[in-house]
């Protein structure tokens, strides 16, 4: 994942910075409680594809 990429995505529910998970291959939002999937190196921003996580 691009650091500069990842500096500037944020959760489009919550807005808030995101974590990359590099062994999930996933942009984690705390505060949404949900996992965005990274597909062929494309973070996936879309809410309903997302995976809940607790």
């Amino acid at each position: 994942m691009d650091k500069n990429l990842l500096d500037i995505l944020v959760c489009p529910i919550t807005k808030e910075k995101l974590i990359f998970d590099k062994k999930n291959k996933e942009l984690i939002s705390n505060g949404a409680k949900l996992a965005y999937p990274i597909i062929d190196g494309i973070p996936v921003m879309i809410p309903d594809q997302a995976r809940k996580i607790k």
